[in-house]
């Protein structure tokens, strides 16, 4: 979905600061052999296929994310920020995401009926009518205003088909320890515009840490998406994704950012 690749493109292009290893360290013994690169491995298919059918059926799951990213000052130098977010998704049409770290903090609110942000520091909601199904309203999220989460391609309805697709490159690099306090297995992704390694639990399935690096850009900046606290098919309610504060807040437009105005208070 044209949605999907940009998302991944448009987090790769926004880049990540990383530090390279300290004096002393030595770089993972497990890297993958030359000829396996630019060719697609079955068995890194097979585990971003048990990855991704472990998130499909879950009809529940809450997981925190927490993004790394940088932006320019003025004077060109990176500034570093993190953002941590608060993911709870219920299958088929029922999302909340609660984002705080270096910014703004705000609160997303899917039912199934309607799509909603609301920003607690000015009290202020947007609220918008939206599709029923999960993966459709994230398409009108974006084209209504510009919204998007990172980590949109483990929470559609077929994470795999949105992984996979353009693939040129795939292959396992080996496996982790010291990654989301499980063994993971690594596996490392390219299309023409993003390379990406995935840490992945070697026996729950579930994705723990992302690096996207954008393969066009000539500065090749990171990103990096680090997941924890997965519960998956815990017990949800209907008030889990309501907020009594969000519905007495004053309304703003539900649109792209720099046209919103207050509609009403």
């Amino acid at each position: 979905m044209k949605y999907r690749l940009l998302l991944l493109t448009t987090l790769a292009l926004i880049g990540v600061g990383v530090q390279g290893p300290a004096s002393g360290e030595q770089p993972p013994a497990a890297t993958a052999p030359k000829a396996s690169i630019g060719a697609i491995d079955p068995k890194a298919l097979d585990i971003l296929k048990g990855m991704s059918d472990t998130l499909a059926k879950a009809k529940s799951m809450s997981f925190n994310i927490r993004r790394a990213f940088d932006e320019p000052a003025s004077n060109g130098q990176p500034l570093f920020y993190m953002i941590s977010s608060n993911v709870t998704l219920q299958r088929p049409d029922k999302l909340k995401i609660v984002t705080l770290g270096d910014g703004p903090a705000s609160e997303f609110y899917y039912d199934g009926a309607e799509m909603a942000v609301f920003l607690p520091a000015s009290n202020l909601i947007a609220v918008e009518s939206a599709p029923p199904k999960l993966d459709d309203m994230l398409e009108a999220a974006y084209s209504k205003a510009g919204i998007y989460f990172p980590f949109v391609d483990f929470i559609v309805a077929d994470p795999y088909a949105a992984i996979i697709e353009g693939l040129t490159s795939a292959f396992v690099m080996g496996q982790s320890t010291v990654v989301g306090g499980t063994t993971t297995d690594i596996v490392a992704i390219a299309n023409a515009n993003f390379q990406a390694q995935i840490w992945i639990g070697a026996k729950d399935k579930l994705p723990r840490l992302v690096w996207l690096t954008p393969a066009k850009s000539k500065d090749k900046p990171r990103s990096m998406l680090e997941f924890s606290n997965w519960r998956i098919d815990a017990a949800t309610s209907a008030k889990t994704f309501r907020s009594t504060a969000a519905a007495k807040a004053g309304r703003i437009k539900f649109s792209k950012p720099g046209l919103s105005a207050p509609a009403n208070k």
